[in-house]
């Protein structure tokens, strides 16, 4: 029996003092709303439909075959194992909060096959056991084969919290020949695909085998020196063509990038000096002031799935893979640790609002890989930039990541120091203190303006609560008090309370984009709270084409109601026009006709495409 530390049930438990500390997963009982609606879905929909398709898109026969028991070819892409480690961390989660027995034969049957797979020196991998035997480590470039190994680690630690090992005990053997391979002394080589990295630091706090945290350390420093070569995409999207420690703008493969660096704040997290933090705090401002969408999205270029340049963010060519959406959040989060900054919290919430929510349809069996914030009328389906939700990919990675964090999602929610508990996302639940006490959060947030939090005993540590940058006019009621405005960031409240309540009101605001965003230029963004909308085509009449609709210069949207199908609040935005039939491609530079269309209506960006395929549009032309 592998023996395991006493760390905290949580997916990034710092093994030192840092700004904040999170809390125990465990701890947090989610009552329905937003996430727990989200979660609840996550749990009946997304992960039986996702084993079902590992099954059916031959993943598991992957290994299967390798024992004897399948004659099938190996089918899907060379880094399938990962979606069955995703999915298994998913479980994972779900069974340190609850009962998990209805997936445990897939989890049984999974762990027996890698056992009876694994060779004797810890190697595990289908793909380079299978099709191409004999070729483990030559091709560092692709092969994904340490990127794979991490969510191995990643699932292995979720188990472990729960108390099973037989997956740690698998993991571990693997990374002690990734030790002697790889390790001081062994090859000063690199994995494609940045992943192992912050899987290793987990390990390694699980363990208390502070080995495993160094050779993540010495991965991180041998990135930047072009030894993987410039392949199809350059040696940037390998995230190989500058040291980490020197790299000051966010380039290449959006996933990697951000894999990378979530990996990099973990070793800062867990060593005071590791050297990593100017790089951090530099790659950030590129990420999120420079190259993030309005909805959080990250990755403007289809080729490479990349960034691009500093304010290149065409809304129809936006790739926002939902997995860099994902990693951002899980980078952030590290930050957020780290400095307790607000800015970190203001992107967990735009990004589980937005970028992330919008990839998956309603009954949680769909999904979107890229997330465009414009669709045009016509649009030519394909995979890699679809229509509408699939319900699942040849390269499915996005499903089960979606899968694992929304298992583990308590574990994002709240923070504690000494001398405080901070409350960064509001969701209605139950959530267990350190000081034995339980607060209750009843809201309906990000839909309603008002969030209360209920104290059983009276606190004694200070209570800091998340005001959002965007929330103008927030207000906080102490004990029933009347209420006195706070500013954004984070409002402290001093020990000795029973009751909060926190108004961030959530009215419709029309934004802008920087001038220098060449592709929304003339155009303006609706949101409301945290949650951004757009115009669909669903919405409009016969023979109107998305493309024609116009809206005032100075915009009016007005609350219209709930759409029950789709589980949110639309807005109306008011006065809305129609250009004159379009003519020539080009034609002179004339104002173009427009005649009246009445009210448009707006629905969550994030709903879109969950009645038909057919054109949207979050960044709306004005005239």
């Amino acid at each position: 029996m592998v023996s395991v530390s006493d760390s905290l049930v949580t997916p990034a438990a710092p093994a030192r003092a840092t700004a904040l500390r999170p809390v125990d997963l465990r701890r947090v009982r989610l009552d329905g709303g937003f996430l727990g609606d989200w979660q609840r879905v996550n749990r009946e929909g997304t992960i039986p439909h996702v084993i079902e398709r590992l099954e059916s898109s031959g993943v598991i026969d992957n290994l299967r075959r390798l024992v004897g028991e399948s004659d099938a070819e190996f089918r899907g892409p060379l880094f399938a194992d990962s979606d069955l480690y995703k999915t298994l961390e998913a479980i994972g989660w779900e069974a340190t909060r609850g009962d998990v027995s209805a997936f445990l034969p897939f989890v049984d049957d999974a762990v027996r096959l890698l056992a009876a797979v694994q060779e004797e020196d810890g190697y595990l991998d289908s793909y380079y056991q299978g099709p191409h035997a004999g070729k483990r480590f030559t091709d560092l470039a692709q092969g994904h084969e340490m990127y794979k190994l991490g969510h191995l680690i990643q699932a292995a630690v979720a188990w472990a919290h729960a108390g099973r090992t037989d997956l740690l005990e698998i993991s571990l053997r693997y990374v002690e020949l990734v030790h002697s391979t790889f390790g001081a002394g062994g090859r000063d080589d690199i994995d494609g695909h940045p992943e192992i990295e912050t899987a290793l630091v987990e390990l390694s706090r699980l363990t208390g085998d502070d080995r495993h945290r160094q050779l993540a350390k010495r991965m991180l420093d041998l990135r930047g020196y072009r030894t993987i070569g410039e392949g199809q995409f350059g040696g940037a999207y390998y995230q190989d063509y500058t040291p980490v420690k020197e790299s000051r703008e966010a380039t290449g493969h959006a996933v990697r990038q951000l894999y990378l660096l979530a990996g990099a704040a973990d070793v800062e997290l867990d060593e005071a000096d590791a050297g990593y933090r100017e790089s951090l705090d530099a790659l950030w401002t590129s990420v999120h002031e420079h190259k993030m969408y309005v909805t959080g999205g990250l990755g403007s270029r289809h080729r490479g799935e990349s960034f691009g340049d500093p304010y290149e963010l065409p809304a129809d060519r936006a790739y926002s893979e939902t997995c860099a959406a994902i990693a951002n959040l899980h980078w952030n989060w590290r930050m957020l640790l780290l400095d307790g900054g607000a800015r970190y919290a203001d992107e967990i919430e735009r990004g589980l609002y937005n970028a992330i929510a919008v990839s998956t349809s309603v009954d949680g069996k769909s999904y979107f890989y890229s997330n465009p914030l414009q669709l045009r009328s016509g649009h030519t389906h394909e995979e890699d930039a679809p229509s509408t939700r699939l319900d699942w990919y040849f390269c499915a990675c996005c499903p089960p990541n979606l899968a694992r964090l929304l298992s583990s999602i308590t574990g994002y929610l709240l923070t504690e120091t000494d001398e405080a508990v901070q409350f960064h996302v509001y969701a209605p639940g139950r959530y267990e203190i350190e000081d034995g006490i339980t607060a209750t959060v009843a809201t309906t947030y990000p839909w309603d303006e008002i969030i209360e939090i209920a104290f059983d005993e009276p606190t004694v540590r200070e209570t800091h609560l998340h005001v959002p940058a965007w929330a103008k006019g927030a207000t906080l009621a102490v004990d029933g008090a009347e209420p006195h405005p706070v500013e954004s960031g984070y409002v402290r409240v001093p020990a000795g309370v029973r009751s909060l309540t926190l108004t961030i009101p959530v009215e419709p605001v029309f934004e802008k984009a920087h001038p220098w965003v060449d592709g929304v230029r003339g155009t303006l963004a609706l949101r409301r709270g945290p949650v951004y909308y757009c115009i669909e085509e669903a919405d409009l009449a016969d023979g109107i084409r998305l493309e024609d609709v116009v809206i005032p210069a100075a915009p009016v949207a007005r609350e219209a109601g709930r759409d029950e199908a789709l589980g949110a609040p639309v807005l109306t935005i008011e006065d809305g026009r129609r250009r004159a039939a379009a003519g020539d491609l080009y034609a002179s530079a004339s104002a173009g006709d427009t005649t009246e269309l009445g009210d448009v209506r707006a629905i969550p960006y994030f709903r879109w495409a969950n009645r038909a395929p057919g054109a949207m549009r979050v960044w709306v032309p004005t005239v």
